[in-house]
């Protein structure tokens, strides 16, 4: 193993090894950006045409790619994406970054990963590399991939090399991308956490920690969005109750944060969006039920958490009765904001689209903008985003669910009859403030 080890590693160093992406979404198709432009051939792989069509193009559909880059790397030759999954036999190292959704009773969907490793197993040979990348329960790696992996008669640690690192992708975060994020990495075995920090060490400008296991790189990450989850509930109760207390939760927590030491802000809003943190925490919940433990806190923060957009309907029916003197059944509501979080275009698991059904349940004529997302298809109903301007002066309420800072905040509360602002977006907004009410 040490000879194919070092190998490996040489190809590495001089970047002679050709490397594959499985899955060329938000992690995948930066991921693989990233290692052609330190001069690696990489070919990417997706399920979807429409995807490998756009890449061979040189077009890109992720808002932190530089459409140049892309475009230049296919033009060079460095980056192709594909379709076939047999182009695995002919690359060093394979890294898999599929969606690991929960299914409707929150329960682990490891199907997109099992598929891809089923695939990838039929075209293993010796020497290569295999890293996951889709965040899972602790064991997956171990418990899952490796043993599809060894049904192509190789073994882990013999013949291949396996380990688990953590995807880190913070979409529209403008300091910290795939190139300077630091990366966890665990293998199956020594000589496996070698080679895939070596991979890793060769096109990333960050740390790359090892950890003992790919279990250990696991559970980091779940760890990770659970602190968020727990700690975003938190924050979403204390404004729950501030709002019965009249209290300001936004001026509490920029108090709070003069506290040099022992204090980390975190905000309200209308619910938790992204793949991450809605998700992850249900992971290590279904899987601590193999080990006889319940994960009350987690679970009690989901609930805390899943709970706020009904919490935000309630509350603009309020204001609409207190100060429109109208219901919500035929009230026009206008939502500024369909994205998850602000001025990006990614929509997954966003709150605003259990606001939507919230609202609609109730009989509200709902309008909706979002300059990022001009229409979308949710429960297979179609949506369209049309310009605030031309419908403000006719809704009864606006509703602020995602905070782009593309709005003109001072506009809007100058034209709107009534604005519930979610997300704290109009706190620098000087005039029409009695026209704001504020999660």
């Amino acid at each position: 193993m040490s000879q194919l080890k070092n190998e490996l590693i040489s190809k590495l160093n001089d970047k002679t090894a050709k490397l594959g992406v499985v899955g060329l979404g938000y992690v995948g198709l930066p991921l693989a950006v990233e290692k052609a432009k330190v001069g690696y051939n990489v070919i990417g792989f997706d399920v979807q045409d429409k995807k490998v069509k756009m890449v061979n193009e040189g077009h890109n559909y992720i808002g932190d790619i530089v459409d140049s880059d892309l475009s230049a790397l296919v033009k060079k030759g460095k980056l192709k994406a594909t379709t076939d999954f047999s182009f695995v036999k002919d690359v060093d190292a394979v890294t898999i970054s599929v969606p690991t959704p929960l299914d409707l009773y929150k329960q682990p969907d490891l199907s997109y990963v099992v598929n891809s490793t089923k695939s990838v197993a039929k075209y293993l040979h010796k020497g290569m590399l295999v890293v996951l990348e889709s965040t899972t329960y602790p064991g997956t790696t171990e418990e899952v991939l490796k043993p599809i992996l060894e049904e192509s008669g190789l073994k882990c640690g013999d013949d291949f090399f396996l380990a688990f690192s953590p995807e880190r992708v913070d979409p529209g975060n403008k300091k910290y991308k795939t190139k300077n994020t630091p990366k966890v990495v665990g293998g199956c075995t020594p000589e496996c956490t070698e080679v895939a920090a070596a991979l890793y060490r060769s096109v990333l400008k960050s740390d790359v920690f090892t950890v003992s296991s790919p279990a250990v790189a696991e559970m980091e990450k779940i760890l990770e969005n659970t602190f968020r989850n727990i700690n975003i509930a938190l924050i979403n109760e204390m404004a729950i109750l501030c709002n019965r207390m009249k209290i300001d939760i936004w001026e509490v927590i920029e108090a709070a944060k003069t506290k040099p030491y022992g204090f980390m802000p975190f905000y309200p809003g209308p619910g938790l969006g992204g793949h991450c943190i809605p998700l992850d925490p249900f992971y290590l919940s279904w899987k601590a039920k193999e080990y006889d433990f319940h994960t009350k806190l987690i679970e009690t923060s989901g609930d805390i958490n899943d709970s706020m957009p009904s919490f935000v309907v309630d509350n603009a029916m309020k204001l609409l009765n207190k100060y429109q003197k109208k219901a919500m059944n035929g009230a026009k509501v206008l939502l500024l904001g369909v994205a998850y979080k602000n001025d990006i275009d990614d929509m997954r698991e966003s709150p605003a689209l259990k606001v939507i059904e919230h609202l609609e349940a109730n009989g509200a004529d709902i309008i909706i903008n979002d300059p990022y997302i001009p229409s979308f298809k949710h429960k297979d109903k179609e949506y369209r985003s049309v310009d605030w301007k031309e419908v403000i002066d006719d809704v009864d309420i606006v509703i602020i669910t995602t905070n782009h800072s593309c709005y003109d905040y001072e506009k809007i509360a100058g034209r709107a009859k009534l604005i519930y602002d979610t997300r704290n977006a109009t706190k620098d907004v000087k005039n029409n403030r009695e026209k704001i009410h504020k999660l």
